[in-house]
């Protein structure tokens, strides 16, 4: 009991303001809404794209077919003409619909020429989403007081006017003869609608993150402008630095005088950020970098999504040391795990990589709550130092006491040469070699805490599907709507290191495949690594584009008639 929409055309035509009005007025009238953006890599022009899914019950997985579609521009069909299905509806005006869609409905709406008729062409899209309204069993009085409430802050008049376009777009809508889809039986008023870029901000602004250091970099630039948006609230330094090296030195540097730093960045950025994160691993300096994974390698397409840069968080700066990467596979699992990677960083005072995509980072659907793991008072987090304190000394966990400059009588010593236990340089291979392992023990510490993959349907099944990141919802709306009991699936937001004992969560299966966004199956590869297990089956995808819940279903099938 869901619908899904695909609202398409020229960037700057006001997509988003389609999407974000309807999506807020659905989820204030008790309808479950998920949105998802796909963008061409220009600021005006091209085609793009909006899908937006309205459930009974909660949606949150990518469809590729769609049951109702508007085109804002004449380009709009072509390119989606391979996501109608049987009864797909088309809405829109006649001058967009100039193809002959056979035995498909559809309705001439002429939002522009209502717009004008009320007095600006500006209120084209606010008609549009009163006839989409209309469809759907919305409170018409209310959703229209929301609309005056929206456009209130740019006068009286304009709001007027917005009210009244969403008004006559709603009446048009008694045109369209489409079933109503009913409502949750739940009160989602008290909903939060957020994006993945925010519930990561959120959730590092949660565990204390107070220095944010980056490089503009799509699609990682919202993250950024996440903080920036409560940097005065919250007291956050937050730094747009001239490049990438200047932003994780920043961060190095404002972590040794006791800051918590966040990074957000993208494959490139990291790329140029190796030293750095060397840098981090050898002077043991807690450092939070994101990674908003997009289709490389060079420039890619920027605005497209991949789960391609495993290998590069993994084995980014030269030299071993140890560090932990998260993928988050929900938008309530980012803002804990978020608050997850700033503590595992201060503990173990090791470079940490959160790891999403830009289909993750620009999706959002509404959640009830977001909730934090257990908290470590920040004050804890350094030691007072005394006067022969010692920066690295030699710990049965790796972890020495983390003084910072000021807090004590010590002085706090680092550096990037390797060093003894005071932080002086040396060149003493005993001293080396101790340093070495010292450094790598803290990784039995993080394997120790890891976190547990998410798991669905009984064990000892016929087929383990495995995932990671974000993918995790579509794999599990298409393997329910296959309906079998023989799949299960397994889907980790730590992906470095592996929880101990892994390899029993992939015994007794007679397949396992793995579902990844990229070419060569980076995880599966690593999971091979670390557990000895091989011969496992993959479904990859590196078009840019995210997985969708008929594809996978598709390619589950295939696999299962070849068993």
């Amino acid at each position: 009991m869901n619908c899904t929409i695909c609202i398409s055309g020229a960037a700057g035509a006001g997509i988003q303001t389609v999407e974000k009005l309807l999506t807020k007025i659905l989820k204030n009238n008790s309808y479950n809404v998920y949105a998802t953006s796909e963008v061409m890599s220009r600021v005006r022009g091209g085609n793009n794209s909006t899908e937006i899914r309205v459930g009974e019950k909660r949606v949150r997985g990518y469809k590729h077919m769609v049951d109702i579609f508007v085109p804002i521009n004449k380009d709009a069909i072509k390119r989606h003409l391979n996501r109608f299905a049987q009864g797909t509806i088309i809405i829109g005006e006649k001058e967009n619909m100039d193809y002959d869609f056979g035995d498909k409905k559809r309705y001439e709406i002429g939002f522009s020429e209502i717009a004008e008729d009320i007095g600006n062409k500006l209120y084209t899209n606010t008609v549009a989403v009163g006839t989409l309204c209309g469809i759907f069993d919305v409170d018409k009085e209310k959703a229209a007081d929301f609309v005056f409430d929206t456009f209130k802050e740019k006068g009286e008049k304009v709001a007027q006017d917005n009210k009244q376009a969403f008004l006559k777009g709603y009446a048009e809508s008694e045109k369209i003869d489409y079933q109503k889809l009913p409502k949750s039986s739940s009160n989602l008023d008290k909903d939060l609608l957020i994006k993945g870029s925010d519930a990561l901000a959120l959730g590092g602004i949660k565990a204390g993150v107070n220095f944010v250091s980056s490089y503009p970099m799509s699609p990682s630039t919202t993250v950024l402008i996440a903080f920036a948006q409560r940097a005065n609230k919250f007291g956050i330094v937050v730094e747009q630095a001239e490049d990438e090296i200047a932003a994780i030195n920043m961060a190095c540097g404002a972590s040794y005088a006791g800051a918590s730093p966040f990074i957000t960045t993208s494959g490139g950025g990291l790329a140029l950020m190796g030293e750095g994160v060397s840098l981090a691993g050898m002077t043991e300096t807690p450092v939070v970098l994101h990674i908003a994974q997009r289709p490389g390698p060079a420039t890619g397409l920027p605005t497209r999504t991949e789960q391609g840069d495993l290998n590069l968080a993994l084995y980014s700066g030269h030299g071993d040391f140890p560090r932990a990467i998260f993928a988050p596979a929900t938008i309530e699992s980012a803002f804990e795990i978020s608050g997850i990677c700033v503590q595992t960083a201060q503990e173990y005072q090791t470079p940490v990589f959160i790891l999403t995509d830009q289909y993750f980072v620009d999706s959002y659907y509404n959640v009830s709550q977001l909730q934090m793991a257990d908290e470590k008072e920040m004050d804890k987090r350094f030691s007072k130092t005394t006067e022969n304190y010692k920066r690295y000394k030699l710990t049965d966990s790796g972890i020495s006491p983390r003084g910072i400059p000021g807090y004590g009588e010590g002085v706090v010593k680092v550096d990037s040469d390797e060093h003894d236990e005071q932080g002086h340089i040396t060149e003493s291979f005993e001293v080396r070699r101790k340093m070495v392992h010292k450094r790598l023990k803290k990784l039995m510490g993080m394997k120790e805490k890891a976190r547990k993959p998410l798991k669905h349907n009984s064990k000892n099944g016929k087929l383990l599907i495995v995932g990671w990141g974000s993918t995790y919802y579509t794999i599990k709306e298409a393997i329910e709507g296959l309906n079998t009991p023989d799949i299960s699936q397994l889907h980790f937001e730590q992906v470095y290191p592996l929880p101990q004992k892994i390899e029993e969560e992939f015994e007794n299966y007679e397949q396992i495949v793995f579902v990844e966004n990229n070419l060569t199956g980076q995880f599966s590869q690593l999971v091979e690594k670390e557990t000895g297990i091989g011969g496992f089956k993959k479904i990859l995808k590196y078009d840019g584009i995210q997985f969708s819940v008929e594809e996978l279903q598709k390619e589950i099938n295939l696999i299962m008639e070849e068993a």
